[in-house]
């Protein structure tokens, strides 16, 4: 299979079984798509930016980028997102679609304002899509300690062209991702 087959789009609200299935066969268990479904329908999520991919009629990926803040919930804040979750289906993995997922989730965010992008995730995975490991060393704390072995884990990425020009401090994200279960290994 070669990525030319796949389309990416963004989700509607009919798209919430398709996308629960995609993050229940990546997965291999039920937390993830349940954590998408509540970040869905979390009002502090928004502006949020959920994509799927499809090969053919299948869906085969979904990424869902949602609203954090530094240090506080407040409005007038810079708009900064965070990634969580990034789901492939088995079959499609290690062929591309992930990355088609993040190149495209990020133009839209920057499309739409966001300055930057966090993700508690794979090294030597995401950064290879841009993202800097320790965003911590950068000054952007995550909501909750990461122990220093995986400090790396913690990264972050410029939207824009003055990179990291967001007052620097603790990120906020949304309620629902805001609690500690989601924070730990």
């Amino acid at each position: 299979m070669t990525t030319e087959n796949i389309t990416i789009r963004e989700t509607e609200n009919n798209d919430l079984h398709t996308i629960c299935e995609v993050e229940k066969l990546a997965f291999g268990y039920d937390k993830e798509a349940q954590l998408t479904v509540a970040l869905l329908n979390d009002s502090t999520a928004r502006p949020l930016l959920s994509l799927l991919a499809y090969h053919n009629e299948k869906a085969v990926g979904h990424i869902l980028f949602t609203r954090v803040y530094i240090n506080e919930m407040s409005e007038d804040q810079p708009l900064v997102h965070i990634l969580a979750p990034l789901a492939v289906i088995p079959e499609y993995q290690k062929q591309g679609i992930g990355g088609m997922l993040i190149k495209a989730g990020l133009e839209k965010l920057k499309k739409a304002g966001s300055k930057m992008v966090f993700v508690l995730g794979h090294i030597g995975y995401y950064d290879k899509h841009g993202f800097i490991p320790n965003a911590g060393k950068l000054g952007y704390q995550a909501p909750y300690p990461i122990p220093e072995e995986f400090a790396n884990a913690w990264m972050v990425q410029s939207l824009n062209t003055e990179d990291f020009t967001v007052k620097k401090g603790t990120v906020v994200c949304a309620n629902e991702l805001n609690k500690p279960e989601h924070w730990r290994e």
